[in-house]
């Protein structure tokens, strides 16, 4: 299938180039089944000139950073993959968790779709294995009857496997996978011989993510947690470099959209400022604020800015201003919900009003306050 069209490339699709140039250029020992180094896989998520992959006075190549946190989060997370536990992502929504496992996945197995989607729906089957029910009624349990799912995939190829909000999963459903993470084995118990126990190969690990605001919905057991490192992803702390980052990405998305639209820095710093002081219940002269309920993540920041551009671009002059926003903001804050409603009602009334009399960008984000009627 041609790259241009798949909507939204897997990491090992979108960045090829640099990981085969970073794998051509690895001198460093990879454990077994890895497709790079410890070190390589670092350089792919956190970016590098070069420097993390010199061996004497070999170059390695550039490559832009992806991932934009912890930097010791990440080395903790591949020291935890070579290991024999598990890895939990663990933290608020849109703080990367998932384009983290992503990149790890296809940094180590070259492969980021042995995903399961956790929900209040999934099943033993979506995990493990389920059969082709026309064959096994014609022929019998067979291993051409078996249909692999991404636990088994990821045992038989020695590849990570991605679990989707564990915590959304019945407990049962989640305790499925102890014996998998401590033996490193999957019984398919219809089989017999060879194929009715699947050893896991090197190279296969389990990188789950867990987010805190679903929290109390189905809690991990004891023996489950036992199995898994946990790491917690934290929101981006410092607002100019969140600014950067929202700015960069949301033009990229728009580049890959084919829209050209213009994205001024100052009503990108109408909209972090927004959302970190909602999300922080907080203003930065001090002011304390309720705080909705909804994620206001970085990651959401940046759907609120290309959403922008794209209503500036189809439905404007293709600059995008500060009414925009708030027109995009009604989508991604108010989820149903009368209270965080009032609570960003109160926000535009109090705040941005205020703000409105000195700034043109917090008057044009005013403008936008029929819209939360």
């Amino acid at each position: 299938m041609d790259p241009k069209d798949i909507l939204r490339q897997p990491p090992e699709i979108r960045f090829a180039e640099e990981l085969a140039a970073l794998e051509a250029a690895d001198p460093f020992d990879r454990p077994p089944g890895w497709r790079l180094s410890p070190r390589a896989v670092r350089a792919f998520i956190i970016g590098t000139d070069g420097k993390d992959l010199k061996k004497g006075r070999k170059k390695g190549p550039t490559v832009k950073r992806k991932f934009h946190g912890d930097d010791q989060l990440v080395d903790r997370a591949i020291v935890t993959l070579m290991s024999n536990r598990g890895l939990l992502l663990v933290g608020e929504p849109g703080t990367a968790k998932s384009m983290l496992s992503e990149l790890l996945s296809a940094a180590i197995s070259g492969n980021s779709t042995l995903t399961v989607q956790g929900s209040a729906g999934t099943t033993d089957d979506q995990i493990k294995y389920s059969w082709n029910y026309a064959l096994l009624l014609a022929e019998g349990p067979s291993e051409k009857a078996l249909v692999p799912a991404p636990l088994h995939r990821g045992l038989r190829e020695g590849a990570i496997v991605r679990f989707e909000e564990i915590t959304r999963c019945a407990p049962e459903i989640q305790d499925a996978m102890i014996s998998v993470l401590s033996d490193k084995v999957l019984h398919v118990p219809e089989l017999k011989g060879d194929g009715s126990v699947v050893f896991a190969r090197p190279g296969f690990n389990v990188v789950a993510t867990a987010n805190t605001r679903d929290r109390g919905v189905h809690e991990m057991s004891a023996a489950l947690k036992r199995r898994f490192n946990f790491e917690t992803v934290r929101p981006i702390a410092d607002p100019s470099f969140e600014r950067q980052l929202v700015l960069e990405q949301a033009e990229e998305l728009l580049h890959g959209a084919g829209v050209k639209a213009d994205l001024p820095e100052d009503v990108v710093e109408v909209l972090v400022t927004t959302f970190s002081e909602l999300r922080a219940g907080r203003t930065s002269e001090g002011a304390v604020l309720d705080r909705p309920s909804t994620a206001m993540s970085t990651a959401e920041a940046v759907s609120v800015a290309f959403c922008a551009g794209l209503d500036a671009a189809h439905f404007g002059d293709g600059r995008v201003e500060a009414r925009h926003l708030g027109a995009q903001l009604l989508g991604t804050v108010l989820k149903d919900s009368e209270e965080d409603a009032k609570k960003v009602r109160q926000y535009f009334d109090v705040v941005v009003k205020t703000r409105a009399k000195m700034h043109p960008g917090w008057k044009s984000l005013l403008e936008a306050r029929d819209v939360l009627d």
